[in-house]
């Protein structure tokens, strides 16, 4: 097959390889036994969330900077992120000792500030504006042009696509002689992909090249459907290190000739993989580092035998989000579920709903009247985790036996959203 629109772009990533190759971590490739044992295949992570800024970010940050020439670089350079593109920026900045801004959103975590401005380390300044990330974004450009300064685009550039590619680079390497029947790879903008998937479509043309993009976010497969990029008007940011609204021009162009299949996961799905890494293999992960595990659900029978290797492309995941992160994966595993329940205006009704309607291993996890005034007489919402999938059949037979008027509460409408 003849890559004729990657010819187009002329990626060097092999030179993009040498231009990084003193500040970038060679990561390692580790073979999994528990998921190669659970697939009945060769299950390979490629470890960037163990890269120096714990994301691959800072390889396509890193190439595209020092490619500048030195009077550009003079003028000082320019990103718009709340993540972990921010901080490949700034480590890079500090590298090459020169002046960076960055523009952030006014709702960023102080945590990510605060490791922006640490991997900085002096070099950078931080302008926090807008309410959403689009508006930072527009006054970053702005701010741009109006200073004379250069702008590092997340992903849509050929020289933020090579850094990315090094990955590849880095994959053939270490697995050798072996041969790689399967690569999974996480998409946002589409920068990692199309500059991975160039390179190993370039050296081992036979390896099938799966991008993996969130439910809440399929940009990649919106554009793949409408044979353009589209913007799409509502997305879930859940998974914010893959949730972007549309890829870019360059990365579609790129994915178009190189990707095999577009692999859709639930976000539910996302954190139940978060869960069982750390849990079962110690590995820390942020939300769209544990998409490309996530897939591996949705292809058990292809890769049966095969030898795959997923990316994990990066861990700034913020403590504050594992509560989150847990609800999310019960609701999920259909282990969690929510009903709006107007019990009978009589004595003990509740007693008698934990007593007689509650199973022995069902637990009330959230249980608050809906009405402020009024409360013994109005519904209530109640949360009730359960042990096992099959136990909710049960549950709500029981409730319809009893006679009680209740409501099962989607989490995921509109009200559910509100009210959960």
């Amino acid at each position: 097959m003849k890559y004729n629109i990657v010819e187009k772009y002329n990626l060097d990533i092999i030179g993009a390889q040498k231009r990084i190759k003193d500040v970038v971590k060679e990561t390692p490739l580790q073979y999994i036994n528990t998921l190669s044992q659970y697939f009945e295949s060769n299950i390979y992570l490629k470890r960037e969330d163990l890269q120096v800024v714990r994301s691959y970010k800072l390889r396509g940050a890193y190439n595209m900077i020092y490619s500048l020439d030195k009077e550009i670089l003079a003028k000082g350079v320019v990103c718009a992120s709340a993540g972990n593109h921010a901080q490949g920026f700034a480590y890079s900045c500090n590298k090459l000792g020169i002046k960076g801004v960055v523009f952030m959103p006014k709702i960023t975590p102080r945590q990510k500030v605060k490791q922006t401005k640490m991997f900085g380390n002096g070099y950078i300044e931080i302008v926090l504006t807008g309410d959403t990330f689009d508006d930072c974004a527009q006054a970053a450009k702005e701010y741009t042009e109006s200073n004379g300064m250069t702008f590092i685009p997340p992903f849509d550039d050929v020289r933020i696509i090579e850094g990315q590619g090094t990955i590849g680079i880095d994959i053939l390497k270490q697995m050798g002689e072996t041969r790689i029947d399967y690569v999974f790879i996480p998409v946002g903008g589409g920068g990692l992909c199309s500059g991975v998937g160039a390179y190993i479509k370039k050296y081992s043309p036979d390896t099938k090249i799966i991008a993996v993009e969130p439910e809440g976010a399929p940009s990649l497969k919106s554009a793949f459907k409408a044979g353009h990029p589209v913007t799409l008007v509502h997305i879930d940011k859940f998974v914010d290190g893959a949730a972007v609204k549309r890829v870019g021009n360059i990365t579609y162009d790129i994915c178009r000739e190189v990707v095999d299949d577009i692999c859709l996961v639930p976000e539910g799905e996302v954190c139940s993989t978060i869960l069982k890494l750390y849990n079962e293999n110690a590995v820390v992960v942020e939300p769209a580092g544990a998409l490309s595990i996530a897939a591996l659900n949705h292809y058990a029978p292809e890769i049966r035998g095969k030898n795959v290797v997923c990316i994990v492309s990066g861990s700034n995941n913020d403590i504050d989000r594992m509560q989150e992160i847990k609800e999310r994966s019960l609701i999920f595993e259909q282990l969690k579920h929510y009903f709006i329940i107007r019990f009978p205006q009589r004595a003990n009704a509740l007693k008698d709903f934990v007593n007689k309607v509650l199973g022995e291993r069902d637990d009330i996890v959230r249980f608050e009247y809906m009405k402020k005034n009024e409360k013994e007489n109005g519904p209530a919402l109640v949360g009730i985790e359960l042990e096992t999938i099959d136990e909710y059949n049960n549950l709500v037979a029981r409730m319809v036996e009893y006679g009680l008027d209740f409501t099962v509460l989607d989490p995921d409408s509109d009200l559910g959203r509100y009210i959960v």
